[in-house]
């Protein structure tokens, strides 16, 4: 049987030391004497001690009755400023936000994005990992993941922030040696620079065009987890690229890559995920609110 003491008697008891009085504790609480005396009783057969003398018109403290109160004081400072820490955590951004995603995207546009979220709420910590592989959000430890793809575990949260697609592309070095691909079965034909990074199984693309999606298993000389070097390879000739629109627009816009099968493309879309429902965690929805406002710049 649990014979600890509860805090709202605690409360009332240090609120009858102040008035002395049941009477005016029972006023100030907006209950009834009997209430309080019944409530004080109890808080008594917990505690087995005396903790308050009453008279017909005022009580007084007992010996151990002083113990209990400097203790309950404590007691309840702490408990208010646990509770105070529980809400301001919940309503105001503060403390260590540990955040990942993938080397390009992060360099690219989480990066400069959480250095203005730094200046805006100086409270916060952040610590941004760069990471080219599967990342188990909860075992690691990170409070939040910037993903680039598709989200398949069940057990975490994901809101979109952000529409985005990978499309084909090749340099002009490339496809004059070797052509352009006319269906994404010629890519069986062709030398194709294949990436293991987060979602992408690095030789086989699932790729939708005019017909629905279709998956094409492709290969070449070249590949790597790294999305900013494969890049660099599709621009220098070594094979055609399945890149993220927003990696690859600057060197289509300079000519350094073209479009192939322009009809083509894959969904590729921009999610926060993160365990818990962000009304239960400021850092955290402060951040995804400010990056989904700053990807649509």
């Amino acid at each position: 049987m649990n014979n600890q003491p509860l805090l709202e008697d605690l409360r009332l008891f240090c609120v009858v030391v102040k008035n002395r009085s049941f009477v005016a504790t029972a006023t100030e609480l907006g209950v009834s004497p009997a209430y309080v005396s019944k409530r004080i009783a109890i808080l008594e057969s917990s505690l087995n001690t005396k903790l308050l003398h009453r008279t017909t018109r005022k009580v007084a403290v007992t010996d151990d009755g002083t113990t209990i109160y400097e203790w309950s004081q404590r007691i309840l400072e702490d408990v208010d400023q646990m509770t105070e820490m529980v809400l301001t955590t919940k309503t105001t951004p503060r403390g260590l936000l540990r955040i990942c995603t993938s080397s390009g995207f992060g360099r690219n546009r989480v990066g400069p994005a959480l250095s203005r979220l730094a200046t805006l709420y100086p409270s916060m910590e952040i610590q941004l990992e760069l990471l080219d592989r599967p990342v188990d959000l909860i075992g690691e430890g990170f409070d939040l993941d910037i993903r680039v793809g598709t989200v398949n575990e069940s057990s975490l949260i994901a809101k979109h922030i952000a529409t985005n697609y990978r499309i084909l592309t090749a340099s002009p070095q490339y496809i004059e040696r070797h052509g352009s691909p006319t269906s994404l079965a010629d890519l069986a034909n062709h030398q194709c620079i294949v990436i293991r990074e987060r979602d992408q199984t690095s030789s086989v693309w699932r790729v939708t065009g005019p017909n629905g999606p279709v998956t094409v298993r492709v290969a070449g000389p070249l590949s790597t987890n790294n999305g900013e070097i494969a890049h660099q390879w599709a621009i220098e000739g070594h094979g055609i690229l399945l890149r993220s629109i927003w990696d690859v627009q600057a060197s289509m816009d300079s000519g350094r890559l073209l479009r192939v099968l322009p009809d083509h493309a894959q969904e590729a879309n921009v999610w926060a995920v993160y365990t818990s429902r962000l009304s239960s965690s400021a850092k955290v929805r402060v951040c995804v609110q400010f990056l989904e406002q700053w990807l649509k710049n």
